[in-house]
């Protein structure tokens, strides 16, 4: 990045119709002074969507009076030259096929709350979204080869891996937003009893405050938490206990948001460690997939909802047709929304901000135990050479384990995808942690390449034979 690129930053997002990331990258893009004299480039293929949100970036540009640049193509190769950053986060048809995923699994006895990292909904998300994403990477490849390559798509750690190893002139990093800091951080500062609010939390606690986190992406854990010295997480796993008494009386009632604070207080009983994202951890294990002969406190996994998600993704555009309107003043936008875990990164590298995100990519060492070569998600100083993952320590045995199954499962999907191998996409769903006949692991292949053929590359189809 040359002192021009520095001064006007151009970030090009390639699925700005993805509505969890494209509105905050807006608001950042806005909102920061390293950004907001560059260029945002959004694209999407699909051209009325595309024009509202190029739209709302334009009118939110104007009424806070920044210079920044707004352009929009449904052809992402319009729009890359002379990209610094570029953010993959598209997803066709998600509710839809993530729904057939989930129901398809679940006629199996397979339940997925999520369905898009792990189980036969991972594998198939990535077999959809895979191939996309590396006929980005050739574009890159030749129009900003310099660019920073940002992949912002489930499953995250297949898709990093596979940038990683098959497009390795390019620079990249995966992300996930469960862990944007330096709110993760304050949320165990509050349960720790430190601070009585994310508020509160100031730069002093976080220097007094050594907490630490790995594992791979959906499935990380709090491996320490100790304040002046002082071990935290039995206070943190009480406070999650009392909590589990009432996270089911209100709120978000989603099949990925239930029982989950039971369920941390549950894992760290077993394993004396927290999990940090537990509304996907909870998939990764096989305990709350009803498969017991006795129930359990906490009953099986809700599957993942269909219908509820496509009127949550109608109510995001219902908000940005009103701010287009004017329903909704404008000038409230930037009070609605807020910073982003992609654009804070892409912040703090372009404006040499020294401060630590989370991000996947590889071990380097990290995580004492476990190969250097592993993609998992570890805090990291970040600047514009790339991310250097901070020490952490050993991962303890028994999770440790799952963890290497869980990368195995993974890393087995990447070959299965680009190397267009049924053997390997048959391997990874019988690597996979929830994957537990393989007859069933046949139907369920069979069927779901049959209904996702819309968005599977054809050669999986030339010989049907292979498939019976």
């Amino acid at each position: 990045m040359n002192a021009t690129s520095t001064q006007h930053p151009k970030v090009v997002v390639i699925g700005a119709g993805s509505l969890f990331f494209g509105r905050q990258s807006i608001w950042q893009m806005v909102h920061s002074p390293y950004l907001n004299q560059g260029t945002l480039a959004l694209v999407d293929t699909d051209e009325e969507r595309l024009s509202k949100m190029v739209k709302l970036a334009e009118m939110v540009a104007k009424e806070n009076n920044v210079s920044l640049k707004i352009e929009g193509s449904v052809d992402r190769r319009q729009v890359l030259p002379g990209a610094d950053f570029v953010v993959l986060s598209f997803a066709e048809e998600s509710v839809k096929y993530r729904g057939i995923d989930c129901q398809i699994s679940l006629k199996y006895g397979i339940r997925m709350c999520s369905g898009d990292t792990i189980g036969p909904g991972g594998i198939f998300r990535a077999m959809r979204e895979l191939p996309v994403i590396m006929e980005c990477a050739k574009d890159i490849e030749e129009l900003c080869p310099d660019a920073w390559v940002i992949n912002y798509i489930n499953p995250s750690t297949v898709h990093g891996i596979a940038l990683h190893r098959y497009a390795p002139k390019l620079k990249s990093f995966a992300l996930c937003d469960s862990h944007h800091m330096p709110h993760k951080k304050a949320y165990y500062a509050v349960r720790a009893g430190i601070i009585g609010d994310n508020s509160q939390f100031t730069e002093e606690i976080n220097q007094k405050f050594d907490f630490r986190i790995a594992g791979v992406n959906h499935f990380t854990w709090l491996l320490k938490a100790e304040y002046e010295g002082t071990n935290v997480m039995p206070t943190i796993a009480e406070a999650m206990r009392k909590m589990a008494g009432d996270e089911n009386n209100g709120g978000d009632r989603g099949a990925k948001a239930l029982y989950n604070d039971a369920i941390s207080y549950e894992l760290y009983d077993i394993f004396g460690i927290i999990p940090t994202c537990t509304a996907h951890t909870k998939e990764y294990v096989r305990y709350w997939q009803g498969l017991g002969k006795t129930a359990d406190a906490i009953p099986p996994l809700s599957i993942w909802e269909t219908e509820d998600r496509y009127e949550r993704h109608d109510e995001m555009w219902r908000q940005v047709d009103d701010f287009l309107a004017g329903n909704i003043p404008i000038a409230d936008y930037m009070s609605t929304f807020g910073p982003d875990h992609a654009t804070d990164i892409i912040e703090n590298m372009v404006g040499s901000l020294g401060k630590k995100f989370f991000i996947n990519t590889l071990n380097q060492g990290a995580v004492t135990n476990m190969n250097n070569d592993s993609f998992l998600e570890l805090l990291c100083d970040v600047d514009m050479d790339g991310a250097k993952p901070l020490h952490v320590g050993e991962m303890p045995r028994g999770i440790r384990g799952m963890q290497e199954i869980v990368l195995d499962t993974h890393e087995l999907t990447v070959e299965a995808v680009l190397e267009q191998s049924y053997e390997k996409l048959r391997r990874a769903m019988l690597t996979d942690p929830l994957v537990s006949s393989i007859s069933d692991a046949d139907k369920i292949i069979h069927e779901l390449l049959e209904l996702e053929r819309k968005m599977i590359p054809d050669v999986w189809y030339k010989d049907r034979l292979q498939y019976s």
